[in-house]
């Protein structure tokens, strides 16, 4: 009699959880399973541009610029499952945006994705969520080392709700880029890279120059992390690009080789450009390099062949190289050259997917000018003009604003002292 009420109940306990577990129809799972690790190799980018972006920075302000990147991970995750993703992917307003119906994922379950059929729904949030994360920590490059970190929190919370949001839904969640424009972007020239470095010298600008630049050097202090984060970054892209395919199939293998190649082939390029004007090619400049090839061909990984991938990483190394070097003849302080690599590597991507785009590589995509269509150049040109003044004005507003309010920079004695202890009582190191 015991043994069978132990069973009654061990059934009613195990029940919801075994009709829980029942997979909804159409749900592939090997599609699932790389996307569920794609969604991991993004979120780990975030990290990874927290060390890329703290040994670039000096001593006594790499523990405030890793916690940039690190609550970045923390606060958008909440914000992206609370309005975010709806706002990025709901239902379509209009082309313009979506709408609140999957407020706090209200409607977002197990069953498949609208924009991916063989995956949940869930995987499919979480991994653009991912996206959403790493997008405003690659701002931070910009002000780095001299903005108050409250400021910082609520300019980042403010922007990923009316400057991501929007921008990611005219891209990718039904809006009018994508389907009357009909531009192409794999994985997030404009949604990430062109948006990022815009903002970042927008912030670069209204913030000011850190205290002694440019007649102060400012020496990375820590080499050895900035290459732990550019091959974390490397690492982590596999999941960006082809996971953007969102299904295990040839798509997510081409877009695999094609980041790859533009990446090797950009830092290759880099240091033999940098070999040749500077006598001597650098650390720093081989994996800036790298990251400048992986940006470029964000938005062409899976429309291009591996080819016309290293025509790509040809001119992401030579063009951000020239990018990088011209920033103290502009005058501007972008601390660590989000505009000079982001921005124009960026730009040159979205603008290379319009040379180099074949419908050989994609047939759901477009052929370029170099397969007999030049209005694809035309159209990924208008994108990115419309994203550079949308972004523009959005960042302006929200950092102005924010300024009024809080004030935007950290006092003199702050920015000597150093954000990792002003801003968060602590120190990076201990001798």
């Amino acid at each position: 009699m015991k043994i069978n009420k132990l069973l009654m109940v061990t059934m009613f306990i195990l029940a919801p959880a075994t009709a829980f577990a029942a997979e909804p129809a159409g749900i592939n799972a090997g599609d699932t399973a790389w996307m569920l690790i794609s969604t991991a190799l993004v979120m780990l980018m975030t990290p990874g541009l927290a060390f890329f972006y703290g040994g670039m920075t000096r001593r006594k302000n790499v523990l405030g610029t890793i916690m940039h990147s690190f609550m970045l991970l923390c606060m958008v995750s909440i914000i992206w499952v609370l309005w975010g993703y709806t706002l990025a992917f709901g239902p379509d307003v209009g082309g313009v945006i979506g709408s609140l119906a999957w407020f706090g994922l209200s409607g977002v379950g197990q069953g498949p994705a609208p924009a991916a059929p063989s995956v949940p729904h869930l995987v499919f949030m979480m991994f653009q969520g991912m996206f959403a994360v790493i997008t405003p920590a690659l701002i931070t490059g910009a002000f780095a080392e001299r903005m108050k970190f409250s400021s910082f929190l609520v300019f980042s919370a403010l922007w990923v709700t009316f400057v991501y949001a929007p921008l990611a839904h005219w891209v990718w969640g039904g809006g009018w880029i994508a389907t009357k424009l009909g531009a192409l972007d794999f994985a997030g020239g404009t949604v990430v890279h062109i948006s990022s470095a815009i903002a970042a010298i927008t912030a670069a600008v209204m913030i000011g120059k850190r205290k002694g630049y440019p007649s102060e050097i400012m020496h990375p202090h820590n080499l050895p992390m900035t290459i732990l984060g550019a091959a974390l970054l490397w690492f982590g892209w596999f999941g960006f690009n082809a996971g953007s395919a969102l299904a295990s199939n040839g798509l997510a293998a081409l877009a695999f080789v094609t980041t790859n190649t533009a990446a090797g082939t950009a830092a290759f390029t880099w240091a033999m450009v940098e070999w040749i004007h500077r006598k001597k090619p650098t650390a720093l400049g081989a994996v800036s390099g790298a990251v400048a090839g992986l940006v470029a061909i964000t938005p062409a990984a899976g429309f291009v062949s591996p080819m016309s991938s290293i025509a790509i990483g040809v001119g992401a190394g030579c063009l951000c190289y020239i990018a990088v070097n011209l920033k103290p003849r502009l005058g501007y302080d972008d601390s660590l050259d989000v505009l000079g690599i982001h921005g124009v590597g960026g730009t040159w991507g979205a603008l290379a997917t319009g040379l180099f785009a074949s419908t050989v590589a994609n047939p759901a995509g477009a052929n370029g000018l170099f397969y007999g269509n030049p209005s694809l150049l035309l159209t990924q040109a208008l994108a990115v003009a419309a994203t550079f003044v949308f972004v523009f004005i959005m960042s302006f507003v929200i950092l102005k604003l924010v300024d009024v309010i809080f004030g935007l920079r950290v006092s003199d004695e702050d920015e000597e002292a150093g954000l990792d202890y002003t801003q968060h009582g602590e120190s990076g190191y201990t001798f």
